[in-house]
């Protein structure tokens, strides 16, 4: 089967109704397994999974990739049947669809962490952080608790048991070395780097900038973090050879290079 790529083109408000571009009636995902019916996000995350199916075809497995520009209809095609697998979400995300739509899916298997990372003008290294140092986070909830938690990792806050990835500054009950937590909106973290010892940033406005995580970050998000990228299958196809064999396809080292080289290295293995 000649690998092709179909944008389907939904709204949000219509994410169950997809329709695939050039084509008038909805196609059924393919269910042998000599092939897979994909689903990821149009543009960068697309062009890796380009790399996956190349892996796929050295196995035996035709893989066909469907598009999607926006983050509800890849869950809404799963669901109906529309794909095999999708690939473009992480589990907090996934965990609110399942909770907010009742989706029966199953992870198959993870692909990316695209991290959050601290970047200093001032330090070398998190030992070289200072007594009442200041640190910036983002103030937005995920990726403040995001941050407290890498915060946490690294040994300069203790979270209350539980907090997890909603964690906020309430939930700080150890900080060794008095540290100042200061809240900032995403798009100001770059320009507080002259003015604080960390700021914790994302990969958009890190990248503005000229940053990114492999070459300029204090410490980065590693593999363990809770905001992996997934590979979702359903319930009832989650052990299917063809899923077990795309998973292996793009856990591989070609498609890392390819992600490496696509996202200017700003990416973490998830495997």
């Amino acid at each position: 089967m000649k690998t092709t790529i179909k944008t389907l083109l939904a709204t949000l408000g219509l994410a169950s109704t997809l329709v695939l571009t050039g084509c008038g009636e909805q196609e059924q995902a393919a269910t042998d397994n000599n092939s897979i019916t994909v689903g990821v996000m149009a543009g960068e995350e697309a062009q890796v999974a380009e790399h996956a199916v190349k892996e796929a075809k050295k196995l035996g497995l035709d893989v066909e990739l469907i598009t999607f520009t926006d983050y509800v209809s890849p869950n809404a095609a799963l669901d109906d049947g529309s794909v095999d697998v999708n690939a473009f979400q992480h589990k907090p995300y996934l965990d609110a669809q399942i909770k907010d739509r009742g989706y029966e899916f199953a992870i198959a298997g993870n692909t990316f962490v695209y991290p959050i990372a601290a970047y200093s003008y001032k330090l070398d290294s998190v030992e070289d952080l200072p007594e009442g140092g200041k640190i910036a986070v983002p103030n937005n909830p995920s990726n403040l608790g995001r941050s407290l938690v890498l915060l946490e990792q690294q040994g300069i806050i203790k979270l209350k048991e539980g907090a997890g990835i909603n964690a906020t500054k309430l939930d700080i009950v150890e900080n060794p070395k008095n540290v100042e937590i200061i809240e900032l909106e995403t798009p100001q973290l770059p320009r507080s780097l002259e003015d604080v010892d960390l700021a914790i940033i994302n990969n958009t406005f890190a990248a503005g900038v000229g940053l990114t995580p492999n070459k300029d970050g204090i410490f980065v998000e590693d593999k363990e973090s809770p905001y992996v990228n997934l590979i979702v299958a359903r319930k009832d196809n989650v052990d299917a050879e063809n899923v077990k064999t795309f998973v292996k396809a793009y856990q591989t080292d070609a498609v890392y290079n390819a992600a490496m080289e696509v996202f200017d290295g700003a990416v973490v293995k998830g495997w």
